[in-house]
């Protein structure tokens, strides 16, 4: 049996579904922790909490392929958020 993810708080994961049971069963089933006590740099519209979701395909040690997700929150304009310091997609140039 594989062994378990470790979950980090504003990350989780998308595995492929090996059969589907159903035509209308998922392709992807997974999980992402968000800590639900942290409202701060949250956005919301008309009573929706946004965040922004990317992926990487990564593989697992049992050479399964996944997605590795993470969610942004919202960061007001004119300040800079921790992650997007490393993030070259912010990079001006």
């Amino acid at each position: 049996m594989s062994e378990p993810f470790k979950q980090y708080p504003d990350s989780g994961n998308l595995h492929a579904t090996m059969s589907k049971k159903t035509e209308k069963s998922p392709d992807y089933f997974g999980e992402i922790a968000i800590n639900l006590k942290d409202t701060t740099n949250v956005r919301t519209e008309n009573g929706l909490t946004i965040f922004k979701l990317s992926g990487w395909k990564k593989h697992s040690k049992a050479g399964k392929t996944y997605l590795a997700l993470s969610i942004s929150r919202f960061v007001p304009e004119g300040t800079v958020s921790p992650k997007s310091q490393d993030n070259d997609e912010d990079v001006p140039f």
